[in-house]
């Protein structure tokens, strides 16, 4: 393509483009675990240095992490098909593109240059709608409320760039401002944490951890409740049933790998709903 678009974002935002190359060459395979031609499209759209964001086998776990995020948000929509999905620090993810029923409620909540360059690609429409906020505001909360519930929030490899206490401040924030919602997200252990500070210092990347999590029940204290906690090697069964039969071999090995050195876990949270009931 001549024309590239040219991204300009902050040391945080540019690790958005990683997912979105992995999310490209997985579906570039003869048998892709998740098939994403809109992230082959803005690959070929962007001007970045590709090399730069190639994580090789790492590839795959962010694929599985994204695979099983898309399976939590078709069950809430399984249940709930015309609830209100909020994808939290949502970069170039294309998820609404893969898992829209056609009467989901959504919103793409992530800072003022990444829904810039998101706009360049993607449109609002009557049913999805782009925020251009920090999870820190208030305002986008006011927004979402608007939408009709039930909720569910979708925080992927976002929340682990924030320093704990603003992490610890959002998730009560919505626990308060939204009763019996969900809340999806991955939490990494205090030594992924010295893995990944190593690891972005020798990629030349700007974009340190803030926030470990070695226990997703910890985040019970802050009015939540864990429905579930998982490695990324053990996903849902309706999702493992249509894995590629190389990645139903090697996912028990892995999962065991995982909970050995204790790496890090996807978590599906309930906030509690509100005491007198709904709509008090």
């Amino acid at each position: 393509m001549a024309d590239k678009i040219t991204a300009q974002l902050g040391g945080a935002e540019e690790t958005l483009f990683i997912p979105l190359a992995a999310r490209a060459r997985e579906t570039g395979k003869r048998h892709p675990l998740l098939s994403d031609p809109r992230a082959v499209e803005l690959v070929q759209s962007i001007d970045l240095p590709v090399g730069k964001y190639d994580r090789g086998r790492g590839s795959v776990v962010m694929v599985l992490r994204t695979a099983l995020f898309d399976a939590w948000v078709r069950s809430f929509l399984d249940t709930h098909p015309h609830g209100t999905v909020v994808e939290i620090g949502t970069g170039l993810n294309t998820r609404f593109d893969r898992v829209d029923n056609g009467t989901v409620h959504w919103f793409d909540l992530d800072l003022p240059d990444t829904i810039a360059l998101r706009r360049r690609f993607f449109a609002d429409t009557d049913r999805r709608h782009s925020l251009a906020a920090s999870v820190l505001d208030d305002d986008w909360m006011d927004r979402v409320a608007t939408s009709p519930g039930p909720y569910l929030f979708v925080a992927e490899a976002v929340l682990v760039y924030l320093p704990e206490d603003d992490v610890r401040r959002t998730l009560t924030r919505i626990a308060h401002r939204f009763p019996d919602a969900g809340i999806a997200l991955d939490t990494y252990s205090r030594r992924m944490m010295r893995m990944q500070h190593n690891r972005v210092e020798a990629a030349g990347l700007d974009a340190r951890w803030g926030w470990a999590c070695d226990d997703p029940r910890a985040l019970e204290s802050l009015g939540l409740r864990l429905v579930e906690s998982t490695t990324i090697a053990r996903p849902p069964q309706p999702l493992r049933r249509r894995l590629p039969l190389g990645y139903r071999i090697t996912l028990p090995l892995l999962h065991q790998f995982l909970l050995r050195i204790g790496a890090f876990r996807v978590a599906l949270l309930h906030t509690r709903p509100h005491p007198d009931g709904p709509g008090a």
